[in-house]
């Protein structure tokens, strides 16, 4: 089977690294990845654990069908307590550093306590070091990148490090591996650098075994047929990426605009995916360079892109050698909009550029340029001025300012410390909460819940703040996958929620990327992890399975304050309608959903997971 059933556990503060089985019971539970790692980290981190301190610990993992043949099978998560939120965090990246884990033999790393000095951790099949890293700490990702593949003299080397935004504390500093892969939400790079670790680099051997080859080659066969077949897998995603979605959510007037006051933005399509393939003037390129794939991928939905040589941001930055070449990750959807529309810039080469060094130093681009949106209404409404941003002038669409600012945050000095907190942080230092665009302090992803409802009802209830990414009704409410629903209404979205809720953990915790649900269902899935790991593996399993990583995440963050209490949406999306467009005179009808979610959830009517619930999934 495809567990390797190997854990690797690192004691920064003793200094030991030790392998260790696997528990193969919590596995059948919780499958692997999102669900595993939670069920670790709830066995392991008091909820009451602060966040940066030496006692919370980070769980890089792997799913059962990470490394194999499986499309979209590279995936690996970080599970931690987020310093951003205060709750479960769990980030998924892609790349090839999941594949390298466990083709080293290890399905999770464990990194616990705090190294009195920077380090790294360097791994070789089964050989595990902690090695000094003062060269590299104070270096940005990209060079640390450098520096390693230089100093073990090995191009299949596989990396995952923080930058400088990590060592120093920005809130939601990611991890980046393979330069532009990351796992970018939550502050997980944050607690890595609370730990005084700079980098994670592995170099995998031993390959991966599936239970029933010839039964897992047909069913990739047949799923991958399947991601062929369909008009969002075989041709949206790899033409335009996600910016798929740039033109789609703005014609349908929710495209979140000048940090949500507006919810059209008349610029959207000089940064959308289409934009990214028209021959620039300067010298008849795009700037979309080519697409890319991560480990395994059938989709390919990668972007890799580069600046227009004459743009000032080049210009400024002579030493971007990556980004310049066209080696880095070009704009995404999420990227281009909170940079974007939400700071109002339409400027597709500085968007570049800041996602860029987003990259470079491991920073999260949607609180970035969330934080930086709010920063700038604020500074519109003089709540701030000069005095307090350092000099730059923070009104909407100056492109200067969101560049210094991304640098700024890049480098975490000055202003960029400020703005470094999160934007929740940011906007309650100056006395207006309310104007941050986020839940559980985690700044909302590009889909305004006025015009799209059961996105609202799922920013609310997300386990790890604000995110599209743990139900993506998006899929159904303006795609029609896999059935369409009406986005302005509040009718069946408990249950439309909680379905993608499920099947998203479902599909997290296989190690696979969730954009295959784009065509796959959990009957897709089943078939592959059947012939993969021993035992028998069900859609209904699978779907139950996602039941009880939700709710184990929820009584989680129950423990640690940030359970129905933080169930709620900044007040502007409840009493403030759009103002333009087809969702206009709409708010969000959290009020009537939640109550109806809580209900077909099994919880309380206070939104506490019940003693039924709990029983009933094994909890």
């Amino acid at each position: 089977m495809s567990w390797t059933k190997k854990v690797l556990r690192i004691n920064l503060s003793a200094g030991t690294c030790e392998a260790e089985p696997l528990n193969m019971e919590w596995a059948e539970l919780y499958l692997g990845q999102r669900g595993l790692g939670t069920k670790y980290l709830s066995e392991e981190v008091p909820p009451t654990t602060e966040p940066l301190s030496p006692e919370n610990k980070m769980y890089l993992i792997t799913g059962p069908l990470t490394g194999t043949m499986a499309s979209t099978a590279g995936r690996y998560s970080v599970v931690t307590k987020s310093p951003l939120t205060g709750a479960v965090a769990c980030s998924n990246s892609g790349g090839f550093f999941g594949n390298e884990m466990k083709c080293a033999g290890w399905d999770m790393v464990i990194l616990e306590g705090k190294a009195a000095s920077p380090v790294y951790i360097s791994i070789n099949d089964d050989n595990a070091e902690i090695l000094p890293a003062d060269d590299i700490w104070g270096k940005s990702v990209w060079e640390a990148d450098e520096w390693l593949h230089s100093k073990h003299q090995d191009p299949q080397l596989r990396v995952a490090a923080i930058g400088v935004p990590g060592e120093k504390g920005v809130l939601y500093s990611a991890i980046i591996n393979d330069l532009h892969r990351a796992a970018g939400r939550s502050g997980v790079g944050t607690v890595m650098g609370s730990k005084n670790v700079k980098a994670v680099v592995i170099r995998g051997s031993k390959g991966v075994h599936v239970d029933k080859p010839k039964e897992f080659f047909e069913a990739t066969n047949a799923a991958k047929a399947i991601l062929a077949g369909n008009p969002v897998t075989a041709e949206g995603m790899p033409t335009l990426g996600t910016q798929v979605l740039m033109n789609v959510i703005n014609e349908m007037g929710a495209m979140p605009t000048k940090n949500w006051q507006h919810s059209v933005f008349e610029g959207a399509s000089k940064v959308s995916g289409e934009a990214m393939l028209e021959p620039r003037e300067s010298d008849g390129k795009a700037n979309l360079t080519r697409n890319g794939a991560c480990f395994a991928c059938t989709i390919a939905c990668g972007r890799i892109s580069t600046i227009d040589p004459q743009h000032f941001t080049v210009k400024n930055r002579e030493d971007l050698h990556h980004s310049y070449h066209g080696n880095s990750g070009g704009l995404e959807y999420e990227a281009a909009w909170a940079l974007g529309c939400d700071t109002g810039i339409d400027d597709i080469d500085a968007l570049t550029y800041a996602n860029f060094v987003c990259n470079e130093q491991g920073l999260d681009p949607i609180s970035l340029g969330s934080t930086i949106a709010a920063a700038m209404e604020m500074y519109e409404e003089g709540i701030i001025t000069k005095a307090d941003t350092g000099g730059i002038d923070l009104s909407f669409g100056n492109v200067e300012a969101m560049v210094k600012c991304t640098e700024l945050v890049g480098a975490a000095e000055g202003f960029g410390l400020e703005l470094g907190m999160g934007s929740a942080r940011f906007c309650a230092k100056y006395g207006h909460p309310e104007l941050s665009m986020t839940v559980r302090s985690q700044e909302f992803p590009a889909y305004d819940p006025r015009g799209i409802q059961g996105m609202g009802l799922g920013f609310a209830t997300s386990n790890r703040g604000a995110c599209h990414l743990r139900g993506y009704t998006v899929a159904s409410e303006v795609l029609g996958i896999p059935i369409k629903t009406d986005p302005l209404v509040t009718d069946g979205k408990a249950e439309l929620q909680i379905g993608f809720q499920d099947a998203t953990a479902a599909f997290d915790s296989a190690g696979i990327c969730i954009f295959t649900s784009f065509a796959w269902t959990l009957d897709d899935v089943a078939p592959q992890l059947n012939a993969d790991s021993a035992g028998e593996w069900t859609a209904e399993r699978l779907a139950e399975i996602g039941e009880r990583v939700w709710n184990l995440e929820r009584i989680y963050n129950e423990a640690a304050g940030q359970g129905a209490i933080a169930d709620k949406l900044p007040p502007r999306l409840l009493n403030e309608a759009i103002k333009a467009g087809p969702a206009k005179g709409k708010v969000n009808g959290l009020p009537v959903m939640l109550p109806e979610y809580y209900r077909a959830r099994g919880w309380t009517e206070d939104g506490v997971v019940s003693e039924e619930t709990k029983a009933r999934l094994g909890i």
